[in-house]
């Protein structure tokens, strides 16, 4: 799964790497955690994109109530075309999520060991994603979740799952709404990964109130 994560680029830097036409408003963080808003980049109708701060935490568009989204903050890749919670977001609502880099614990025998799984050159990147809008009554909601995948080589060593990072070259790809299914499936595959370095860090991250630069040493 991918349940906490960080984004700490300037808005000039993610502007630039997503080719947006203005400057994202967001909250940097070293911890990000379910039930933030957070950054995300979708595609408006006329084809342009927009940075937009979403919910993290998924509540299908037909849910009741928004009480039970923690449970929704990942979709598995494998089932994402046939679990109703994410089959109609996976056919017209998708998005990049941005990330700087997200966290992952490898069970040892004593312990936990944290790792910081980052780009080469610590650059920002862009997560799979979905989003949903949400109306109930006089609320409303829209919210998102982060694809998951099966382990690459890299990341076995440390957890069986991880989060699907879109390549850039297939960013306006995922985002495009009139892809058929089989084309936007055929994109969560593993590539992105070859950028990607692991970084044993300190349980300092552990702790989700930490949110300063100590949480990557």
């Amino acid at each position: 799964m991918c349940g906490r994560y960080q984004l700490t680029a300037t808005p000039e830097s993610i502007a630039e790497h997503f080719q947006l036409p203005r400057l994202p408003r967001f909250q940097p963080s070293y911890n990000i955690t379910p039930a933030q808003k957070i950054l995300c980049i979708v595609e408006l109708d006329d084809k342009s994109l927009k940075s937009v701060n979403l919910f993290w935490g998924l509540v299908p568009s037909w849910s009741k109530d928004d009480k039970n989204s923690h449970h929704l903050i990942n979709a598995r890749a494998e089932t994402i075309r046939e679990k109703p919670s994410f089959r109609a977001a996976f056919h017209k609502r998708r998005c990049l999520i941005v990330a700087n880099g997200f966290y992952e614990w490898q069970k040892l025998e004593s312990h936990k060991q944290a790792f910081h799984i980052h780009r080469q050159d610590n650059q920002p990147f862009a997560f799979a994603g979905l989003w949903e809008h949400w109306e109930h009554e006089a609320q409303t909601l829209y919210s998102c979740t982060i694809i998951t995948t099966a382990a690459t080589q890299l990341m076995q060593p440390i957890h069986e799952r991880m989060p699907v990072i879109m390549p850039v070259d297939h960013y306006r790809d995922w985002l495009d709404k009139s892809a058929t299914e089989d084309v936007a499936f055929q994109l969560l595959d593993n590539s992105a990964y070859t950028d990607m370095t692991t970084t044993a860090i300190s349980d300092y991250v552990n702790n989700p109130r930490h949110n300063d630069e100590g949480c990557l040493k």
